[in-house]
């Protein structure tokens, strides 16, 4: 029988702590793998958090109300369905280990005694241990965001047999959103791997095991076992009590060095620094071991988009004290050619069709030999099924509508520099386009639905979508929560913020969810206008066009007279089935009314 850590999850990149609001379950309560174990709220998202394993409730660490760190345990839960609901206290466990004595022997240090109830063949049990020292968990593939459903692996960072600590990355998984690190749910050995790197794995399924036994360190001590195989069970105590201690001094030349540069500057570590983000673990060892900032800036990373992972630090603590000097410059040499070496990568990933598969084979014979077969990564895939999709679902009717956007333009001016010196960001058109469609929103509410079946979901939230262009080319659409509640400067804060993360890739599956209308700026390439594909399960989409001076005809004093303004398209494409025309017409004559309506009175800057 093993207790498994519940931890309070990490629901977003800039989340530090959650609220507990309910307990759905309560101490002596059977649950399910993935059955909602409680209800949390952080600043972003309220949301559910499910059992790890199956099992019986046998603690809950905090009560309704609570607020709790990110990483800490607020519940256990005891792995043996059919124990006692008094299972939490260990008297129940201590029964079944006098009878058989020798077994209990067998078992010395992890308490699923009873597991090793098989006395007879007792060699077994102890040359299994490396496998399955204790309790098997689950490591499933996360849920990325709402519509999310599969995952690449892009990189084991661990073996099978390889120790893990809770909340250390295991491996990286791409979605058609997001590439991210997956952590391990409890310290223990990596005991198997059930799918290999380039498997796209639907998310839930059971990716690896990690055995959860206090033996783990019996997984390097296979050659020690056969010594104490004779029938005086207790010799074999003292093995691995030896064995265990073994490990102990392999780790210890690291903390060994640590002492002597007692004159690196102590203090927390960034979240990210020089463009590279560092995950709580390693942030954690960095502060322990008195890791100064510009000492991990300069550590070579082997993580994702290299970042620095557990691995990486051990190791360079292991030759810090040995030799500072040369170590810090051969580990920060390489990494100004870093950037230089990645893109002949991809440049000679062309040549792959050197080796044809059948696929291509077809579209050589189809197209002739002077091609080249460029596959798509996996963001442009799922982009590629998303767009398929909605035009089969949805039947796309696309309005235009041309907007004097001039007083827009002179309101920006006016209060660019103060904008930029209050808030030390730059104004930009794309907050300003934003909130005239949001209020445009406000008084069409009927646009901001999704579809199911023969039912109209009305949301009453203006989650806005904003379409951003990645530097690889591909499209992600981050979402500005709640849109409809903020101010202006609100709505620009989080456009500034979204953009400059989803750029760097660092969105959160929260900024990537929920969103309820979206708008595209192909203005930014200088295009007059388009017909954009809507962002399913929405059914509306702004498309903005370039902003140029053009002579139009107004009336002065009963006059027609042709002036010099600034001008826009603006589009609106919806989802025929529920947005009719007349609908869609009123939408977009109301984001035209406000855009041109937008002076200091209408918009506070």
């Amino acid at each position: 029988m093993a207790k498994v850590d519940v931890v309070m999850p990490k629901m977003g990149e800039s989340i530090q702590e959650g609220k507990i609001l309910s307990w759905l379950k309560k101490v002596g309560d059977k649950i399910e793998r993935d059955e909602i174990l409680l209800e949390i709220s952080t600043d972003k998202v309220d949301t559910e958090v499910p059992s790890p394993v199956a099992g019986v409730v046998a603690q809950l660490a905090y009560n309704v109300g609570d607020t709790v760190e990110v990483g800490t345990v607020i519940a256990y839960i005891e792995t043996d369905v059919n124990a006692p609901v008094s299972a939490s206290a260990p008297a129940p466990v201590a029964p079944p280990a006098p009878a058989p004595t020798p077994a209990a022997t067998a078992a010395p240090a992890p308490a699923p005694a009873p597991v090793a109830a098989a006395p007879a063949p007792a060699p077994a049990p102890i040359a299994a241990a490396p496998a399955s020292g204790g309790a098997l968990l689950d490591v499933v593939m996360p849920k990325m965001g709402e519509s999310i459903q599969e995952g690449k692996i892009l990189n084991w960072l661990k073996k099978e047999g390889d120790k893990v600590e809770r909340d250390e990355t295991i491996l990286e998984i791409s979605t058609d959103k997001v590439d991210t690190e997956v952590p391990s749910p409890a310290a223990g050995i990596l005991a198997k791997i059930l799918f290999q790197v380039g498997d796209t794995v639907e998310v839930g399924k059971i990716i690896a095991q990690i055995s959860t036994g206090a033996s783990t360190s019996a997984a390097s001590a296979p050659a020690p076992t056969p010594a104490p195989a004779p029938a005086p069970v207790p010799a074999s105590m003292p093995a691995p009590a030896n064995i265990a201690q073994a490990p102990a001094p392999v780790s210890a030349p690291a903390p060994a060095p640590i002492p002597a540069p007692a004159l690196v500057p102590a203090g927390d570590v960034s979240r990210s620094s020089g463009g590279r983000f560092y995950s709580p673990l390693v942030r954690s060892i960095a502060k322990t071991e008195g890791i100064a900032q510009n000492e991990l800036d300069a550590i070579a990373g082997t993580g994702l988009e290299g970042r620095v992972t557990k691995t990486d630090v051990l190791g360079f603590l292991q030759n810090r004290g040995k030799a500072p000097a040369p170590a810090a410059a051969s580990v920060y040499a390489p990494s100004a050619p870093v950037a230089p070496s990645a893109p002949p990568a991809p440049v000679a990933a062309p040549s792959a069709p050197v080796a044809v598969t059948p696929g291509d084979e077809q579209i050589y014979k189809k197209y002739g030999q002077n091609i080249e077969i460029i596959p798509m990564d996996r963001v442009r895939e799922r982009i590629a099924v998303h767009m398929v999709q909605s035009v089969h679902t949805s039947p796309h009717i696309t309005l235009i509508a041309e907007a004097d956007v001039t007083n827009l333009v002179r309101l920006r001016e006016r209060y660019r520099a103060e904008f930029e010196k209050r808030e030390g960001q730059k104004l930009t058109f794309t907050p300003l386009f934003i909130y005239a469609i949001v209020e445009a929103v406000k008084k069409c509410p009927m646009v901001n639905v999704s579809v199911e079946g023969t039912k109209i979901i009305r949301h009453k939230s203006v989650n806005f979508g904003m379409a951003t262009a990645l530097p690889d080319g591909n499209l992600i659409v981050p979402v500005i929560k709640n849109a409809d509640m903020q101010s202006f400067t609100g709505i620009a804060r989080s456009v500034n913020d979204l953009a400059t993360r989803a750029r760097a890739k660092k969105l959160a599956p929260d900024d990537i969810s929920g969103g309820t209308i979206t708008l595209t700026n192909f203005g930014t390439f200088n295009i007059l206008t388009g017909t954009p594909i809507i962002n399913q399960p929405q059914c509306a989409i702004v498309g903005l066009g370039a902003i140029e001076k053009r002579p139009v005809v107004r009336e002065l004093d009963g006059e027609d007279v042709v002036t010099v303004r600034s001008m826009s398209y603006i589009s609106v494409t919806a989802d025929h089935r529920v947005v009719d025309g007349m609908l869609g017409g009123q939408f977009l004559k109301t984001i035209v009314e406000t855009i041109q309506g937008m002076n200091e009175n209408t918009v506070r800057l």
